[in-house]
This record gives C-alpha cells, sequence and structure tokens, in this order.
C-alpha cells in the first residue's frame, strides 16, 4: 500500500494545494475519487491517459471520508467516479444516492453478473475470497470445510477472526443470512463466538500470524492479506506466511464467499462518458491483470493471468451470490452480530 502520492500523468497537484476541481465537463478529464491506494493503480491511470488522451485527476481517502465529500459536495460535485471496496460500502454509497446506472455491453459481457450490481450501479475491479487458513505444521482440523463448521463446537477455542465492526466480517454475515436467514445466522453466529480462542483484535493479517504463532488453530481472513505476508520485504511476515494452509470453504455446496473492489459513475458526474469509458478501461485484460497483482487479489474477468503466490493455491467455486445481496443485508447483519455478542 502506498503513503504519498506522486506526481505523474494523474493531475493531483491542485488537490494536494487544497483547490478543487472544476465541476464542469471537459473533454479530456475524469475526476476519479478513490478508496484504493496502490501505485500500481496510478500507473494504470497513466496508461488510461496515454491510450485515451483522458486526464485523470485523482483524490484519494477512506472510503467514508469520500462518501461523505462526494455527499457535502452535492449536485456541484466533480466527481465522476467512485472507487471503493467492499460490497458493504458500495451498499452504503448506494443508499446514499451516489451512483448512477450504466448500461455498456463491455461491462456486462466482461464483468460476472454476480460481480456486478443488477442495475448497473457498480461494477467489481477486484475480488478477493474469505477463507479459513490453518498451520500446516499442525494440520486442519478434522471435518473442517465450511463456514458452517466455524460454530460447530467441535472446534471451541481455536478461532481467530477480527472485529464485527470490520465491513469484512458484516459481509461474510451478509453471505450467512442470505444462504440460511436471519435466524440461523444468529445461532452461528453465536457458534462462532464460542469458539473464538481470544477476543477479536487487530486485522487479517493479526489472525494470520497468529495461527504462524499457534496462538490459534484456524483463522478466517481474506487471501489477498496472506499474499501481502508471502511477498513481504520483512522476513518474519514471509516465514509465518509460509506456515499457512488455505481451505476454500464449501466446495460442495454455494461456494467460496468473494467480495469485490469496485466502482461507479458517480449521479451527477459532469464527464459521463469519460467516466464510463474509464470503467470499460478497468474491465480489459491489461487492467484486469495490473489491478489484481498490486493487491494480490483476483481479477473479476475470466481467463486473465493471475499472480502466481494466489495461484499456487488452486481453484475454487465461489459463491454465485450477487455482491449487492450481503451489501444489503449490511444493516441486519451487524445487528445479529451485536445481539451474538461478537466485539
Amino acid at each position: 500500500m502506498r503513503m504519498p502520492l506522486r506526481a505523474s500523468a494523474v493531475a493531483i497537484g491542485a488537490i494536494l494545494a487544497g483547490t478543487a476541481f472544476t465541476a464542469a465537463a471537459q473533454d479530456n478529464v475524469v475526476n476519479v475519487y478513490s478508496a484504493r491506494h496502490y501505485d500500481t493503480d496510478l500507473e494504470l491511470y497513466d496508461r488510461f491517459t496515454a491510450e485515451t488522451g483522458i486526464e485523470v485527476n485523482l483524490i484519494e481517502g477512506s472510503a467514508d471520508e469520500l462518501i461523505e465529500r462526494i455527499r457535502n459536495e452535492g449536485r456541484n460535485s466533480p466527481a465522476d467516479v467512485l472507487i471503493t471496496v467492499d460490497a458493504g460500502v458500495l451498499w452504503r454509497a448506494e443508499e446514499a444516492g451516489l451512483y448512477q446506472p450504466v448500461k455498456s455491453g463491455i461491462l456486462e459481457s466482461r464483468v460476472p453478473a454476480a460481480l456486478r450490481h443488477p442495475e448497473g450501479l457498480w461494477v467489481g475491479l477486484s475480488k478477493r475470497a474469505r477463507v479459513i487458513m490453518y498451520n500446516k505444521e499442525t494440520g486442519l482440523p478434522e471435518g473442517l470445510d465450511t463456514y458452517e463448521d466455524l460454530a460447530d463446537p467441535a472446534y471451541d477455542d481455536m478461532l481467530c477472526i477480527r472485529s464485527s465492526s470490520h465491513v469484512y466480517n458484516q459481509s461474510l454475515m451478509g453471505s450467512i443470512i442470505a444462504a440460511h436467514g436471519e435466524e440461523a445466522a444468529e445461532a452461528w453466529a453465536r457458534g462462532v463466538v464460542e469458539n473464538m480462542a481470544r477476543e477479536p483484535e487487530g486485522g487479517d493479517r493479526d489472525q494470520i500470524r497468529a495461527v504462524a504463532a499457534g496462538q490459534c488453530d484456524i483463522a478466517v481472513a481474506n487471501t489477498y492479506y496472506l499474499g501481502h505476508l508471502l511477498t513481504s520485504d520483512d522476513p518474519r511476515d514471509r516465514e509465518a506466511g509460509e506456515k499457512i494452509g488455505v481451505v476454500f470453504p464449501n466446495q460442495n455446496d454455494r461456494g467460496t464467499h468473494v467480495n469485490i473492489s469496485g466502482a461507479g459513475v458517480v449521479a451527477n458526474a459532469p464527464n459521463r462518458d469519460n467516466a464510463v469509458r474509464f470503467l470499460e478501461f478497468l474491465v480489459g485484460d491489461y487492467a484486469q491483470k495490473i489491478l489484481a497483482e498490486g493487491n494480490n487479489e483476483y481479477p473479476v474477468v475470466e481467463g486473465v493471468e493471475i499472480a502466481p503466490v494466489i495461484a499456487a493455491w488452486g481453484d475454487f467455486k465461489q459463491d454465485d451470490l450477487n455482491a449487492a445481496t450481503f451489501g444489503r443485508n449490511n444493516p441486519l447483519a451487524l445487528q445479529i452480530m451485536d445481539r451474538a455478542g461478537w466485539k
């Protein structure tokens, strides 16, 4: 992940100086608000400018910051595209009325239906699987191969998982609600809490490190975090990552829960045509490879080359539940997790 911005074909100087770019339509500009912060994304924007002559103006921030900024800017917002991560966050932007529907044959033909909004409000750009991880030295606990198993008393005091306050777990819960209904989902959440080896603390990397260190037997984490450890400059992280095995849950029924980073055209986009062209560029083969590799994720477009570090875990069946569903289930997911005592 990148901290400072750099000057390039991506126009950032005016933003850093504290000025806003104009909300008026311009022939050669697309204004992008992004919650993704990777150098490889900037390289893609340079490539888009080189291919199209359309300059990318960029504002970066957290998803919540950018959503609030666009809401405050209102009809005068210069934002053309909002890029963010997780379907739960995309849902929040959708609920705030920040996206407009887009009809594009390119987007519809290249991105599977489960990874784009049914009404064209947003489209997935990259995906990550939320999987079960275990220590290869001690082995996978016998019989563990589904999300439902995580609540089985057989795995008491074995599980490390991050807080319910994070949207990744909220979206996973949203998928459990869709699969089993509210009552069963709450029973599952209570079982998960009972099986925790410790109270939730830290992020996904911390859960993986805890498994590597023997503090818990299993963890739930997004695949790209393990990719980060395996490709880290820190030898301690690489050593921890090498100890970890991956289980893709529910391969014999609905498939593994997959989440996305995604983007949509902002409701009052002054440069709408350029925004659509930008999204279509991001689902091209070249852009898909770079977007995925930049964060050790999976491309959303079938057939695009996958980085070796994640390809080593093998192919898997993914849940074809539309990502918008667990976004819409987010409020109920939060209520259930709170009632279950998931801190």
